[in-house]
């Protein structure tokens, strides 16, 4: 490519460039809401064109939120005790079950390790048959530790 062709398609891409621009209005509607347009307003619409130099925003703000009214989200203190006690009640149930079934998990563990069959010789088929029964006590292990510091969590 020589100069003169590079030249005229330098210019052809301002030319282009040029052309892509829009003009966009601010309107403002009776209740007041702004809208900004790239689409030509009627003429009876309250629009305002802005200049290239003004810049527009289509990030929206954050709103601030209103301050809620007094006693609003509360409940009286015996209706949150009682709410309390049945969240704790249901919690250690569900700790004792947990315990319950780590139990059993860690039985059966210990009945599969206890088991050897002639074509295990390679040890890793062995660790691949005990694995679903370690991830099993695992998940238990981890559901009690979690039971367990939400209950401390409580009041």
């Amino acid at each position: 490519m020589n100069i003169l062709q590079k030249f005229i398609f330098a210019m052809l891409g301002l030319l282009l460039a040029s052309l892509a621009r829009a003009d966009v209005y601010k309107c403002v509607d009776e209740d007041g809401h702004v809208t900004y347009t790239n689409a030509k307003p009627s003429p009876k619409a309250k629009c305002t064109a802005l200049s290239r130099d003004q810049r527009v925003s289509t990030v929206p703000g954050r709103a601030t939120a209103a301050p809620s009214p007094s006693g609003f989200p509360k409940v009286d203190g015996d209706t949150q005790k009682a709410r309390d006690n049945d969240r704790r009640k249901i919690l250690e149930q569900e700790l004792a079950s947990e315990q319950k079934s780590l139990e059993q998990a860690k039985k059966e563990l210990a009945e599969q390790e206890a088991i050897r069959t002639g074509d295990e010789r390679n040890y890793q088929r062995v660790l691949d048959r005990l694995q679903p029964y370690k991830d099993k006590v695992a998940l238990h292990e981890r559901n009690i530790e979690a039971l367990k510091k939400e209950i401390g969590n409580l009041k």
